[in-house]
């Protein structure tokens, strides 16, 4: 329910509203809590005590607080869970956890992709841009938000045929749609190929969990590549991106260059608190073919960074060294 706020702005620190009982800041924690507690994915992974957390932040709690320090103390505890698809959402502000790619090298410039790789004359096959670098076709992918039309696969697997091999750029994607990245990756299979395996977590203890469930995906009707592929990945493939690279990883054809993905293996529940914000958290896990938590992200195979020279003088090495690695085949 979304309540019609009247505000009386005292600070810049606090909002004070009328006082409904639903929107009460420990009713509001409380609910909170509780709903994490009892439905999200990670806390055995994570090594996350979050009955401790509860208590600490807990203790913060005070009738009289405003909706600004309310929404501060809700997105800290949610931070504590270390986790990309973790926020919370107001009509004044949105939580968020970028950790999982701050620390990391970027390894990425688009305007130099933009500019020395992809060129003037390079075909927009709908969100899937591609150029050919001499006897290998570029291929750079920028959201799995962004939908892909069957048209736009054939237009790219025709340009395909006959090339020494493809490049897939899916570096600083940070995910969407999951059934994106299975239309893509339905072009280089010949038959069903598991990929992954997933459960929901199904009840209030930490260990409640559905079945394991395989997850695959199928060929595409009409022309397929299945020459060799490079896969380049970094910190910022996130969400989609990581099961992408999940499903390239399993085909024998296919090699993973960069930096590990950012993870974001749990798939997220959404949901609304009793004063009307939204939340979302992961209600899911999903492990590779070798019982691995995707959570974590995907490893590349040959891990790769941009020289700071190269990245100067308008290079991208990755690239560069994708290119040598696939004609020289």
């Amino acid at each position: 329910m979304i309540l019609c706020l009247s505000l009386l702005v005292i600070s810049c620190e606090q909002w004070v509203v009328s006082p409904d009982p639903e929107s009460n800041p420990e009713v509001v924690f409380e609910y909170l809590w509780k709903e994490v507690n009892e439905r999200y994915a990670f806390f055995e992974e994570k090594n996350l005590d979050w009955d401790r957390v509860g208590e600490e932040y807990r203790s913060k709690i005070s009738q009289d607080m405003g909706q600004l320090e309310l929404f501060e103390l809700l997105a800290d505890m949610l931070f504590e869970l270390r986790d990309g698809h973790v926020n919370l959402t107001n009509s004044f502000n949105r939580s968020r956890n970028w950790e999982w790619f701050e620390e990391y090298p970027v390894n990425y410039n688009e305007n130099i992709i933009q500019k020395n790789y992809l060129g003037k004359d390079y075909w927009a096959s709908g969100p899937l841009l591609n150029q050919e670098l001499g006897e290998v076709l570029y291929v750079n992918y920028r959201s799995f938000s962004q939908g892909i039309a069957e048209g736009n696969l054939q237009a790219l697997m025709i340009r395909a045929q006959n090339k020494k091999g493809l490049i897939i750029d899916v570096r600083n994607n940070g995910g969407g749609s999951l059934r994106n990245a299975e239309k893509l990756a339905s072009c280089f299979v010949e038959e069903d190929t598991e990929y992954a395996s997933q459960r929901i977590k199904n009840g209030p203890g930490k260990n409640d969990f559905g079945p394991w469930e395989s997850m695959s995906y199928s060929p595409k009707e009409g022309l397929k590549y299945t020459g060799p592929v490079v896969v380049l990945i970094n910190r910022r493939s996130y969400s989609a991106s990581t099961f992408f690279a999940q499903m390239m990883k399993v085909l024998p054809n296919v090699i993973l260059v960069g930096d590990q993905t950012g993870g974001g293996g749990g798939t997220p529940a959404f949901g609304e608190l009793p004063n009307g914000w939204s939340y979302r958290f992961s209600v899911t896990q999903t492990i590779d073919t070798d019982g691995k938590q995707l959570e974590g992200g995907v490893e590349p195979t040959i891990k790769a960074e941009i020289g700071r020279q190269a990245e100067i003088n308008g290079q991208d090495s990755i690239i560069d060294g994708a290119v040598i690695f696939l004609e020289n085949l």
